[in-house]
């Protein structure tokens, strides 16, 4: 059974449930093994969560760090040790909250290629260790910041009655929004934290696209899935693709580089007599079907990193 499904489910994951149990799930009703994720959500947020199934879990490479979108809310007041509402508040409660044009200010300071520290409760490393068990334990963490690139940060409401902030962000990844909210506390002097966090896109997944557990649950007893399912060549939809046919089809499947010159004939995103702008092709065969991911080596060679078989 396995090998028939192959492709992504935009799950709505629900709260209160980790990726991990999402995954168990459809591994345990559509009765496969291989089941991966485009990247996790915490357990208290809702939303987009791709999950890949059979070959599609090997395109994880491909998203793990992609551009995903968010809708949330930040509560002022005080601070979490968890940077959002799961937390153990860590401050003195504030009643005065910062102003609009302040908190767009500071919206606006956090926008664009910063430095971003890590909350302590997350999956970073720390001499081997997990940074949320060592959080957990009450040991100090301490974190290196890294490159995050936000591209928009937008207050949508601003409820100055309670503190609260509606926002939405569109963000690289590895971007922890929890630490988005602390930050923004900071810098305003006025401690908040995360309060609700729902994520809109992962890529070219979006949430009207998304499904919840049940349905899909449901589709999955009715043998009816195949609808839901996002198939292999629709993966990727932004790269050139490359149509192949005889023996550079041959070769391409058995793994050996290849010259574009060589090739039969080009696909959506490319034109004849013209290099590609971007590093990674779609192989397709001649009944355009994906049969490999092939990255630029030099000039105009590239080697099948990814072959489907």
């Amino acid at each position: 059974m396995e090998q028939e499904i192959s492709g992504v489910l935009v799950v709505d994951k629900p709260a209160a449930c980790t990726s991990h149990d999402v995954v168990a799930r459809i591994r345990r009703n559509f009765r496969i093994r291989r089941v991966g994720h485009f990247g996790t959500l915490d357990p208290f947020a809702t939303g987009v969560l791709p999950l890949s199934l059979g070959k599609a879990t090997r395109f994880a490479q491909f998203y793990l760090k992609s551009r995903k979108a968010y809708e949330g809310t930040i509560r002022f007041g005080f601070s979490t040790d968890t940077y959002d509402v799961t937390g153990e508040r860590t401050s003195d409660v504030h009643a005065v909250w910062p102003s609009r044009d302040a908190l767009e200010q500071a919206f606006r300071e956090l926008t664009g290629r910063i430095q971003q520290t890590p909350p302590p409760f997350s999956a970073k490393r720390v001499g081997g260790i997990r940074a949320y068990q060592l959080a957990r334990m009450k040991q100090e963490v301490s974190l290196d910041p890294v490159d995050v690139e936000i591209y928009a940060l937008e207050l949508m409401k601003w409820d100055a009655s309670t503190g609260v902030a509606h926002f939405a962000v569109e963000c690289s990844g590895g971007t922890y929004v929890r630490s988005i909210a602390y930050d923004a506390g900071n810098r305003l002097g006025c401690p908040a934290h995360l309060a609700s966090l729902r994520r809109t896109a992962v890529a070219e997944f979006k949430e009207d696209q998304s499904v919840v557990l049940e349905k899909l649950e449901e589709a999955a007893n009715q043998g009816s899935f195949a609808g839901l399912l996002v198939p292999l060549e629709s993966l990727l939809p932004d790269c050139p693709e490359l149509v192949v046919r005889g023996r550079e089809e041959k070769e391409i499947r058995h793994g050996h580089s290849f010259e574009l010159a060589r090739s039969l004939s080009f696909g959506r995103g490319m034109k004849p007599g013209r290099l590609p702008a971007m590093t990674i092709l779609k192989i397709l065969d001649a009944e355009r079907r994906l049969i490999a991911v092939a990255r630029h080596v030099s000039g105009n060679v590239y080697h099948p990193d990814l072959v489907l078989g």
